[in-house]
């Protein structure tokens, strides 16, 4: 019947309920059908109308018409049976033997017999779930009898024998839920919760139903106290055993058992809907300061990820049999069941929803009517008002305990997915573009909503962690869902699905389209994938709101304004849907800002990610002020950007709030004005719930495309990680016109090539392409066999394709065959070890990385010690090898790393070692160690060694076989050392510098134990431990962020943003009770004297004042907030540049970064929004509150008590989220870890062969990281339960209250207060998710803060600027000057005194630990120094620090270069002209290297990457010498500037700085080299840190020296004394 037909079947009659009363004093009989009809009346009429009792007067005297027995509700148990019944029989025919062989499933016997030593109880669940299964078994039988005397009093009838039956089939169930074994048991458990569900329900509504009514009595009261007995029992058995009997463990994989199970796994369903699962972990974090990671529940088997892995792969992993298609339905397969259960919570989810307002409005229409009429009791409806949030919350923390549990194991199958994968890429030679980047940034958080609600966007994180960022408000009446910013994605991937051709061939096998694409950066955008694009699926795990629940709760809202409005509410929605444009115009708007604000924000983390990685180059060169000024711009630049996007969020507030209430005023203006009816009460407050309801769910869908949108993208480039990726030969088929014909069969014993030709990638060779642009070639033109058991040397200039040849060995370069003998082969049989030339360690300790998974060996590990020269480095180490290397090798020196990785390869018993350049990162004597110890040592004796080397002098000896190659990638000469010299004169010719290299290293070598700088051997834990994060944030690092936000006003600010926003609250609360008070008219006066229009332009114009107020304070917060975000980085900056090198040194810049990224962006962000939120929320709780207890004074304690539970569950969630929380950051980090260090040693790890380990490493990191984040999540769930629980007690309680304690309120008035007392109550855990979230962001306030408050270097003062023309020369004078590097730390120098005159050339030698690079810093005031220096006259410890650094300029030994053009490099600032800079870099020796054809030359526009990555040392600090050259400083420093530099263009650059540097210049240079300072003025000898010779070269080497004896010892003696006189000559001259 349609809802129209019902509404005129019952309107205009009003009858009181006695009538009905005497009408069916005998209910027992009415017959069951005219029970049912009337029933369906009263509900009908009860919910849709006003005026009911005449149709029901009428009905009650209509006759009754006899039922079918198949129709009548009793027989609905026997139904239930038989389908039950009929259900076993199939299964049970699907357990006979025949038919499991066929499916191959297993048995209880095999269940069995995994724990044969089990005990006959645990076998069946444990003693309590076989007590709770056997007290069941027993009510059912007391039922049974019951039953069974009912009948035989009242006499047999179909309904009592069909209750019998069924009861007797319980019993059967129950039998076997008892004694058979747990995982059937379960079946049958199942079946008996139905069938007594079926006895219970036909009880419920016949008995219980009329029990709510006035007019209807219990069908079956003629048994007396016998009927509730059996009600009891029945209910007992029904729902009240099955909810609390707990579960027994049924492991997923029921041949590998976890030892103990996770408790979400055996708690009782009630423990589970509720989450008391969690309440020991909540115990045990309010009893201990933090809770630990073994403290957490342990991980659930279905969430591991090896049975993740078992159930998805075929559905994902091509490798594993998947198809080629879009992911999505992959994953839409694997999750079935999850997302069946999901849309169900849903469906019931709206239902309940809708249940809120059906309840306010029959409750506020019995009190507008005094009862009169009333068929339902009121406290029905005030249950039901109780009810609905109560399960609207069960079933949405139920869903989100589904979603976030998809959630996890999504990022768990794609983390794993994309690591197997990635062990199968090839990682090409070629640099990417990295201009074009192809990360999918995240959609912009969605604008927020309304001015008094707070929005999903701004109430949850922007981070996977927080899952309630998932959808949607807590209550459809609370919150407001946002019009979203669509973001810009840069979706370079393609999307899933697009393609429309079949595959061919096997996965590996790349499309030719894709050869033409650009080369991207493959590990960054692998990074990317398993972060930025793995964060953006899972924001979109609930796609399910945008297809399901919105357009269920619009239906059910439109519905209910429908019936309670009339078709007024369809003109109210229209207008609402035309002015749908109006936010996606703001949003669009918002978009660009947007995408403008990130180009900022990108320009300000790049510039000061540059700048900070180069602090101490900043500081050398006294560039901090001007470093602040340019970071301030780009920051002021970021701002600007960020107050329009705040101020275009303010305006979409404000349309936001607005639209849903023209809908409201439009709606109530037809209903009032033009279809003349009454407003009233019932009709103002439960339609107000209904609009918004429907105001949410549409903004939702705004708010949530963008994230589907994201999702899909990242989903697309995932799909082309895995289906589209180059791999390696070994897993790519080869199509058939490409089949491969070689002779590799017939050289298995072989290590070598034949014939062939080696690439980087399978593109196709295009002989149109310049050479520029062709990827390098390896070429094999004949044979080439490496001797086995021997030592092999390949060699040959930069570029010639030495790393290729062992890359081509190992199967990374794309194998072409040139002929049918082409052939290659590694025989892998007795394994393969692999030294990097780009030294590979993992995140773990020094022992763990030299192991690598082989069985300990103590002899051989002390050997491999001592061999590689590891012995002195471990003692230096307070942990020794227990050492953690940290990330990349953090912990380690660049030559360390290369000897751990060497002791790696040694250590393994591999028969075949590959060394690539294992020698170019050690000084000579290390490497001279290594040759004579280790290579020559027992542990590599026999066994086939490849080294690829520069220094043929020092590893030639040992070469057996010899492979030269040249530029061109083809073999010069292969054989021995000798013949290689022979045809290769410019190979001579560095071998012969280099033997003097060695000369001069081995007479410098150290002492044991003296360094340049002191060790502090707490250094072996990790440089400095990073601070921990424990969340609480404290009074110093909070009073940061409010002293920003007051200025210099605080007073002003806090009166302007408090007043805004509380009278933003107070207009808000008065605009809900003036829609009463307009509804109270009605009531008291003729409703044609009541004036809509004047009531409708109040309500508009307390509406507006809402929207003024609410501006007024959230600008002025913004102001503040951004004033804020303003001061605390100035200071943060101010504060790096101002550190000591001290601090620099124990620092890694990655942390210094992060202060100046991440947490800055928090700053901006997260810390700004959760004050505002917080103490938004605050303000709308006091303003609610006092609503409440104006109207009710008595319910002041009881709300204080509320508020009080609520702040002590909140109290107990924090503490133990915040430890949750900070385990699960510190477990997602190694996951993300071994992934970044995977792929940047995948060549190792594939010439190990450790694919297997790594895999199994992957998946443990993986598991602790998913028990951590269910953990996180589940906690939110258990918080959310129990704040939703106060909420439903306290208004519920109100409502009681109202309506039986007190007759003094009208029905305005009360619904006025129940919606504030739900507002209040629901603000509750809003307020400590917020707090929460607050705490947890406020941990950036805390790091910055320690970033501030560190040491400091002496600040710039007023009467510390030297005077203008100062230095007018270069002389300095240094007296008694003692450094050292802290100020408790030992003496590195010791009374160091000398003179310089102006223009003087200085060379420093001595032995390695002498303090030559010390005083050099000494120099400039970068350590702690005493003593007295004086440079031009003036005294530098009077002069400020920058005056002083920006007059003298020191290159140091590893030069630090920027990202970015050569010219940017040498002139940062912009002040230079290009003839100067070109002028500087041939002065700095640069276009002897290069000719003006050739076609790489380095010009003032080429491009360097970040750190000088794509030049060579020697390139890097040729540039850092042009760089010192353009600022013509008096004094310049040379701190073995041209150690890296070939003996040639040393000598050329030598010669241009004598030539190109003016005569007042003094320029002071520790030696490399004796060619580099024998024509010096003065040569300076320093030994244990004490000057000991200080005089011209010609006279030093006039008497016994240390200079005299290391020329003696020199291969180039008598040029080096020829060098001296001819000094000494020119000076005579």
């Amino acid at each position: 019947m349609g809802i129209d037909v019902i509404t005129d079947a019952i309107v205009g009659v009003n009858q009181p309920p006695q009538k009905r009363t005497e009408s069916s004093s005998t209910p027992t009989t009415t017959t069951t059908m005219e029970v049912w009809r009337w029933s369906q009346v009263v509900l009908a009429n009860d919910v849709f109308n006003n005026e009911w009792a005449a149709a029901a007067s009428v009905y009650g005297h209509q006759k009754s018409t006899p039922t079918s027995i198949w129709l009548d509700e009793r027989i609905i148990p026997a139904y239930v049976a038989a389908a039950s019944l009929l259900i076993l029989v199939i299964q049970a025919i699907t357990c006979l033997k025949p038919v499991q062989k066929l499916s191959n499933s297993s048995t209880e016997q095999d269940a069995a017999s995994v724990q044969p030593q089990a005990t006959w109880l645990s076998k069946r669940g444990g003693l309590v779930i076989f007590a709770f299964r056997s007290f069941r078994l027993a009510i059912i039988v007391v039922s049974f009898v019951l039953a069974l005397v009912s009948a035989l009093k009242t006499g047999w009838h179909w309904s009592t024998t069909t209750l019998a039956l069924t009861l007797g089939y319980a019993i059967f169930l129950g039998v076997f839920n008892v004694f058979t074994l747990a995982p059937t048991a379960l079946t049958f458990s199942f079946h008996l919760t139905l069938v007594t569900l079926g006895i219970f329900t036909v009880y419920a509504y016949r008995d219980i139903w009329p029990l709510m009514t006035y007019t209807i009595l219990p069908a079956d009261g003629a048994e007396g106290r016998l009927l509730w007995v059996k009600v009891v029992l029945i209910t007992l058995s029904a729902i009240v055993l099955p909810a609390f009997e707990p579960y027994p463990y049924i492991p997923v994989d029921i041949t590998d058992p976890f030892p103990v199970a996770n408790p979400e796994q055996t708690t009782s369903l009630f423990n589970f809907l509720l989450y008391n699962f969690l309440d020991s972990l909540i115990y045990k974090a309010s009893r201990t300061k933090h809770l630990d990671y073994d403290q957490l529940p342990p991980l659930a088997d279905y969430d591991a990820t090896k049975n993740l892995l078992k159930r998805s792969y075929p559905y994902l992993d091509t490798f594993a049999g998947a198809p080629r298609r879009n992911l999505f339905w992959g994953f839409a397969i694997i999750f079935r069941r999850s997302l069946f259960y999901q849309t169900l919570c849903l469906l019931l989810l709206g239902l309940s929803v809708i249940a809120g307002p059906i309840g306010t409005n029959r409750l506020l229409t019995y009190l507008e009517n005094g009862g009169e009429g009333a068929i339902v009791k009121p406290w029905v409806w005030i249950f039901i008002i109780a009810l609905s949030p109560i399960m609207f919350s069960i079933l949405f923390q139920l869903y989100i305990f589904l979603s976030t549990g998809t959630l996890a194991r999504v990022e768990a199958i794609i983390t794993s997915l994309v690591f197997d994968h990635a062990l199968r890429i090839r990682l090409k030679a070629e640099a990417g573009d990295s201009k074009n980047g192809s990360t999918v940034t995240s959609a912009a958080n969605s604008a927020p909503g309304s001015p008094k609600d707070p929005s999903i966007s701004e109430l949850a994180s922007p981070h996977e962690e927080d899952d309630d960022e998932t959808i949607h408000s807590r209550s459809a009446t609370g919150a407001s869902t946002a019009t979203a910013a669509t973001s810009s994605t840069a979706a370079t991937a393609i999307a899933p699905g697009t393609s429309q051709s079949k595959p061919t061939g096997k996965v590996g096998t790349v499309p030719p389209q894709a050869a033409q694409t650009k080369k991207n950066n493959l590990i960054g955008k692998i990074n990317n994938l398993v972060t930025s694009d793995l964060d953006n699926i899972t924001r979109g795990r609930d796609f399910l709101f945008l297809f399901l629940s919105a357009p269920l709760h619009v239906t059910l809202g439109m519905w209910f304004l429908y019936v309670v409005l009339g078709w007024s509410s369809f003109v109210g929605l229209a207008v609402m849907v035309a002015l749908c444009p109006a936010p996606a115009w703001i949003a669009s708007l918002t978009s660009g800002v947007q995408k403008e604000k990130m180009q900022a924000t990108d320009g300000r983390v790049q510039n000061v990610t540059e700048m900070m990685s180069v602090l101490r180059m900043i500081k050398l060169f006294g560039w901090e002020t001007r470093v602040k000024e340019t970071i301030a711009e780009k920051r002021e630049e970021e701002l600007t950007w960020i107050w329009k996007r705040k101020l275009l969020g303010v305006i979409n507030d404000c349309v936001n709030y607005t639209i849903p209430l023209v809908h409201m005023v439009v709606t109530y203006s037809v209903f009032t004005i033009v279809q003349k009816r009454t407003l009233t009460a019932s009709i103002v407050f439960s339609s107000m719930t209904a609009f918004n309801m429907i105001r949410s769910q549409m903004f939702r869908v705004f708010g949530m495309a963008p994230w589907l949108i994201s999702a899909n993208v990242s989903l697309g480039r995932v799909a082309d990680f895995l289906y589209n990726t180059e791999l390696l030969d070994a897993y790519t088929e080869k199509s058939p016109d490409a089949l491969v014909i070689d002779s590799s069969a017939d050289h298995i014993d072989d290590i070598g090539f034949g014939r062939s030709t080696y690439s980087w990638s399978n593109e196709t060779f295009d002989g149109t392409m310049t050479p520029s642009k062709q990827s390098f070639r390896l070429h094999i033109d004949d044979e080439l066999i490496f001797k086995k058991g021997g030592f092999n040397l390949i060699i040959g200039p930069t570029g010639s394709g030495k790393t290729s040849m062992l890359m081509a060995l190992l199967g990374e370069m794309h194998y072409i065959p040139s002929a049918p003998e082409s052939w290659q082969n590694l025989p892998r049989a007795g394994g393969v070890a692999y030294a990097s030339q780009e030294s590979w360690v993992q995140n773990e300790t020094i022992k763990d990385n030299i192991i690598f998974g082989s069985p300990y060996d103590e002899q051989r590990y002390k050997k491999v010690i001592f061999q590689c020269a590891l012995t002195r480095d471990l003692s230096l180490f307070e942990a020794g090898d227990a050492t953690e290397v940290g990330e990349k090798g953090l912990t380690l020196s660049g030559g360390q790393k290369a000897r751990i990785t060497l002791a790696r390869a040694v250590y393994s018993k591999a028969e075949i070692v590959l060394l690539d350049d294992v020698l170019a990162a050690l000084d000579v004597h290390t490497s001279k160690w290594i040759v004579d110890k280790c290579f020559k040592g027992d542990l590599l004796r026999d066994r086939t060694v490849l080294l690829v080397t520069h220094n043929v002098a020092m590893a030639g000896p040992l070469a057996d076989f010899v492979v030269s190659l040249n530029t061109d990638g083809h073999i010069v000469s292969q054989g021995s050392v000798k013949d290689a010299l022979a045809k290769d004169a410019t190979l001579a010719e560095e071998v012969k510098h280099e033997e003097e290299a060695i000369e001069l290293e081995e007479a410098e070598e150290a002492e044991e134990g003296k360094t340049d700088k002191p060790i502090d051997g707490k250094k072996g834990q990790l440089v400095i431990a990073e601070e921990i994060a424990v969340g609480r944030i404290s009074w110093s690092a909070f009073k940061l962020f409010l002293h920003g936000l007051g200025g210099r006003f605080p007073i002003f600010f806090w009166f302007n943003y408090l007043t805004g926003e509380g009278l933003s609250d107070i207009f808000d609360v008065l605009e809900i009770w003036w829609l009463g008070y307009w509804a109270q008219q009605y009531l008291y006066t003729e409703p044609s004297k009541v004036s809509a229009p004047f009531y409708l332009t109040m309500a508009s114009l307390i509406v507006l004042c809402v929207i003024v107020t609410h501006s007024w304070g959230f600008l002025s917060y913004t102001i503040g907030s951004l004033r804020a975000s303003r001061t605390i980085h100035a200071q943060l900056v101010r504060s790096l540049v101002g550190c000591t090198f001290r601090w620099l040194d124990v620092t890694p810049a990655s942390r210094v970064i992060a202060r100046c990224t991440q947490d800055i962006q928090a700053v901006d962000g997260d810390i700004a929004l959760n004050l505002r939120e917080l103490i938004s929320v605050t303000l709308t709780m006091l303003v609610k509150l006092f609503s409440v207890v104006f109207y009710t004074p008595r319910f002041f304690f009881p709300a204080i008590g509320i508020a009080i539970i609520g702040g002590w569950l909140g109290n107990l969630y924090i503490k133990a989220q915040l430890s949750v929380k900070r385990e699960m950051s510190n477990a997602k980090a190694p996951v993300l870890g071994i992934l970044g260090g995977a792929i940047a040693g995948l060549t190792s790890i594939r010439a190990y062969s450790a694919q297997e380990s790594f895999k199994q490493n992957m998946a443990f990191r993986v598991d602790r990281y998913i028990r951590a984040s269910r953990t996180f999540y589940n906690l939110n769930r258990w918080i959310g339960i129990r704040i939703d629980a106060l909420s439903a007690v306290f208004t519920s309680s109100l409502a009681f209250y109202l309506v039986y304690g007190s007759g003094a309120y009208n029905a305005s008035s009360i619904g006025f207060i129940l919606s504030m007392a739900s507002a209040f109550s629901e603000l509750i855990l809003w307020w400590v998710r917020i707090y929460n979230d607050f705490e947890v962001s406020g941990n950036s306030l805390e790091r910055i803060r320690q970033f501030i408050d560190i040491e400091q270097e002496p600040q710039p003062r007023d009467g510390g600027a030297p005077p203008a023309y100062w230095p007018a020369s270069g002389s300095l004078e240094v007296e008694k000057l003692t450094a050292r590097y802290s100020p408790e730390g030992p003496k590195i120098l010791q009374d160091v005194s000398f003179r310089i005159s102006a223009g003087e050339r200085v060379g420093i030698v001595g032995r390695t630990g002498s303090g030559k690079s010390t005083l050099t810093l000494a120099l400039l005031r970068a350590i702690n120094t005493e003593g007295k220096v004086v440079y031009d006259g003036m005294p530098t410890d009077a002069i400020n620090l920058d005056a002083l650094r920006s007059n003298v300029t020191i290159i140091p030994q590893v030069p630090e270069l920027l990202g970015g053009t050569v010219r940017h490099n040498l002139d940062i600032f912009g002040q230079y002209d290009d003839a100067t800079l070109n002028d500087a870099l041939r002065a700095a020796g640069l276009f002897s290297l290069q000719r003006l054809s050739d076609e790489n030359r380095m010009t003032l526009d080429t491009e360097i990457a970040s750190g000088g990555g794509n030049l060579s040392v020697g390139q890097r600090q040729i540039i850092a010498l042009a760089r010192a050259i353009v600022r013509q400083s008096k004094l310049l420093i040379l701190d073995e500037a041209t150690s890296a530099i070939d003996y040639e263009t040393d000598a050329v650059i030598q010669e241009s700085l004598r030539h190109e540097l003016k005569s007042d210049v003094t320029v002071i240079t520790v030696a490399h080299r004796l060619q580099t300072i024998m024509d010096s003025d003065k040569v300076m000898v320093l030994d244990a840190g004490k000057l000991v010779e200080f005089d011209s070269p010609q006279e030093l080497l006039k008497r016994e020296s240390l200079l005299r004896s290391l020329v003696d010892e020199s291969a180039d003696k008598d040029a080096l004394y020829e060098m001296a006189r001819a000094k000494t000559d020119k000076i005579t001259a």
